[in-house]
């Protein structure tokens, strides 16, 4: 059952036992080929927090590490979603973010994903996080790989300096749906440092009020707006920005659809998502996408995943 305050789809289990658990696991890739179901049913059904206590009971009682043992019993994309289940949430993002840069060529949309999408405290355990893992300092990262003004906004956003109060200030939401129309539809070109300036700076409630403001004032909703006067990885950024104030399940309802519509699936996405969001606010991803694409989450990975891999996507999406 959901607790009052968490819109997931998984919870900590009242009954749960490392000590069962770890012994269960063990069980389960003991001798010649795995046993895959109890591993799915197991780690799926309790919350992250406990798997952390479920790894350390498993190294205590077999003097192995769990996360290796499965990694040598699994592969693909089962192996990669299992991982990714054992991971620290926030450890789990930061490998996510340091794969997006790491090598030849950026997934500018990952970067875009988890960055553009997340408040001052999330964004500070990110940073943290990254630098105790990786040694190395994520901004100084981001900036060596990207430029120009998708640059400044990741960077921005990285200071996790944005306004979080919550009053909202009336004629300020005015004149800065002002200064966004006056930079963007009214002008040749885009001045995209206000957009910048307001975007990275201002808290949610008071953005929220500025979108309402600019929609009155031009008759346009910003999302339209950065559609038409941006391009690639930018317009990706502002719009993630823009969505996740506004209605955060539906911009990540969007990100899984397009993981999986068309000719094959964007595994990666599809992983990150259900099992980050999992413990968040999946349910009401669920919903808004039952809303938007008049089609059940669980069916649209029913029919892009197969096997194991189905097996503890649905587990989790439920």
């Amino acid at each position: 059952m959901a607790s009052s305050d968490t819109s997931g789809t998984i919870f900590p289990s009242p009954s749960f036992n490392a000590e069962v658990e770890a012994e269960r696991l063990r069980e389960a890739m003991k001798g010649i080929g795995t046993d895959e179901a109890p591993i799915v049913d197991i780690l799926t059904g309790i919350s992250n927090g406990q798997r952390q206590e479920l790894k350390v009971q498993y190294k205590t009682m077999f003097g192995k590490d769990l996360t290796e043992d499965m990694e040598s019993e699994l592969t693909g994309n089962f192996e990669n979603s299992i991982l990714a289940l054992l991971d620290q949430s926030v450890v789990y993002l930061a490998r996510q973010l340091r794969r997006a840069m790491k090598g030849l060529g950026t997934d500018e949309s990952v970067l875009v994903e988890i960055i553009c999408t997340r408040n001052n405290l999330e964004l500070l355990e990110l940073k943290e996080t990254y630098n105790k893992e990786f040694k190395r300092d994520l901004e100084k990262d981001v900036r060596s790989e990207t430029s120009g003004h998708f640059q400044r906004l990741l960077i921005s956003l990285l200071q996790c300096n944005r306004d979080d109060s919550e009053t909202v200030d009336q004629d300020l939401a005015m004149k800065e749906a002002d200064d966004l129309m006056k930079a963007g539809v009214q002008q040749w070109g885009t001045d995209e440092s206000v957009f910048n300036k307001i975007f990275a700076t201002r808290s949610p409630p008071q953005l929220r009020a500025t979108f309402e403001a600019y929609k009155e004032l031009s008759g346009k909703d910003i999302i339209s707006a950065i559609k038409s006067e941006m391009s690639g990885d930018l317009k990706s950024g502002y719009v993630a920005v823009a969505e996740s104030i506004m209605d955060r399940p539906s911009y990540y309802a969007g990100r899984l659809y397009k993981s999986m519509k068309g000719l094959g699936t964007d595994d990666d996405t599809l992983i990150r998502i259900i099992v980050s969001r999992s413990e968040i606010d999946l349910a009401d991803i669920k919903e808004r996408f039952l809303i938007i694409y008049s089609q059940t989450l669980a069916d649209f990975v029913k029919d892009d995943t197969s096997g194991d891999y189905q097996r503890v996507m649905l587990a989790i999406v439920k």
